[in-house]
Parts: structure tokens; C-alpha cells; sequence
């Protein structure tokens, strides 16, 4: 039986604020097994309850997880009619495990694209967690980056041809209060699964000066001493920001 997995030290005293996950390979994770695909997204759920639960207890402050992006719309109908139905069981079915953990739920992306069920579902499910302060785990779904910042651009041409702001007075924190993740921190570490060297159309804004972690372990294996390991990385990182 293998030990549990323990930080050093020096991890858990430069323990990243806002940590973001690309999850991928559940599809490979499935082939490899000779599974339909759908059986990966499914074995995918036990990492994320088990990632959320490791968040929490280190004191990660909020999780963003790449769920589904707005490409995924283009995938199969009967995969995403699955994933679908995945999303909105486990929203209803976490309630109880998110709230003996102390954490909150929210959304960001192109919410008004998912099925009525799933937004219901979504709605019920944050507004039970609400009043929780841990880990704030905060699921992209319908999301994608550019989508996101070319919805910015438009809300603030709109607000400078009616006059409510001067294009003089937009900065990046202006930029950055129109979007989606306006009253969250940017990432301080990106972690991606699969070993894949891309960021996928993922908070392109806000991982400016996020540290990358990249694992070829596939998300369907991905647990909490993966996370442990990025966690490290992370530590011995210097982050310049820029500067030297």
C-alpha cells in the first residue's frame, strides 16, 4: 500500500492562491482501455471530487477546472448529450460532499448555451453551496477565451458610444472587470493533463503570468498526489512577473 502523499514544506508556505486545470485525456484514457469514450468522461468525475477535496484541504483558495469549451459544442451529439447529463447528475449529486468540504460553486462561460436543465441544476446547486467560505471551485463550461474577450471588447464599445466611459479611461483592469472572471484573481499555476503543449482557448487573459505545469498523466488518473506534484513544481518556481 503506498504512503500518503505529503507536501514539503516550502509548498505548502508558497501555496498558489487560484490553481487552474485543463483536463484532459479521457477520451485516450478510455481508448487505451478499450471503453467508449464516454466511460472516460465518467472515471473523470472520480478526479474531480478527489482534486477538489485534496484544493480544500491545502488551502487553494478557488479551483477553476476546464469542463467543457465552446469547440466542444461541435463534438458529437450523443457525446455531448451524455456529457450533458453527466454534468447536471453531478451537480445535483456533489451537493451533499461539496458542503461537508466548505465549498462554494460557480460558473463562468457562455451559461445561457447549456440545456434549461443544467442551468436550473447549476442554479440550485449555487445557490445550496453560497454561504460556504473554503475552496470557491469554479467550473468553465461553455467556455472559451477569445469568446470571452471579444465579449469584453463588445461591452465596452457599447459603454463608450453611450457615453457611461471614456476610451481613455480602459486599462487592464478595466479589461479584466468585463470579464467573465471579473471578481476572481488570475491563476497563479495552470495545470494541464495528457501532456498535451497547448492551452486550448483557456483564460487566455487571465494566465498571463501563470505558472504551467504540464503532466502526461490523463485526467482520469490524475489524483491527489498529481496535484502534490504540481504544487511542488509550483514552490520552486521564481515568479519575476517580468521583472528579475
Amino acid at each position: 500500500m503506498s504512503a500518503e502523499p505529503r507536501l514539503s514544506p516550502e509548498a505548502v508556505a508558497n501555496m498558489p492562491q487560484h490553481v487552474a486545470v485543463i483536463m484532459d485525456g479521457n477520451g485516450r484514457w478510455a481508448k487505451q482501455r478499450g471503453l467508449p469514450r464516454v466511460e472516460g468522461h465518467r472515471n473523470g468525475v472520480e478526479s474531480v471530487r478527489a482534486i477538489v477535496r485534496s484544493a480544500g484541504e491545502v488551502g487553494i483558495k478557488y479551483l477553476t477546472l476546464y469542463a467543457f469549451s465552446v469547440e466542444n459544442w461541435n463534438r458529437p451529439k450523443d457525446e455531448v448529450d451524455t456529457l450533458m447529463k453527466y454534468l447536471a447528475r453531478f451537480l445535483k449529486n456533489e451537493i451533499g460532499e461539496l458542503n461537508r468540504n466548505n465549498v462554494r460553486l460557480d460558473a463562468v462561460g457562455q451559461i445561457w448555451r447549456l440545456p434549461d436543465a443544467v442551468q436550473q441544476q447549476l442554479e440550485k446547486s449555487k445557490a445550496a453551496l453560497a454561504k460556504n467560505t473554503g475552496l470557491t471551485l469554479v467550473l468553465a463550461l461553455s467556455y472559451g477565451g477569445r469568446t470571452e474577450i471579444i465579449e469584453a471588447v463588445r461591452e465596452l464599445a457599447a459603454k463608450a458610444r453611450n457615453g457611461t466611459i471614456d476610451p481613455a479611461e480602459i486599462n487592464e483592469r478595466v479589461f479584466s472587470e468585463h470579464l467573465y472572471t471579473w471578481h476572481y484573481p488570475d491563476p497563479d499555476l495552470l495545470i494541464r493533463t495528457s501532456g498535451e503543449m497547448r492551452v486550448s482557448n483557456f483564460l487566455l487573459w487571465q494566465i498571463s503570468y501563470a505558472e504551467f505545469v504540464v503532466t502526461p498523466v490523463l485526467w482520469p488518473d490524475f489524483r491527489k498526489a498529481q496535484l502534490y506534484e504540481a504544487l511542488e513544481e509550483y514552490a520552486r518556481r521564481h515568479r519575476r512577473f517580468g521583472g528579475l
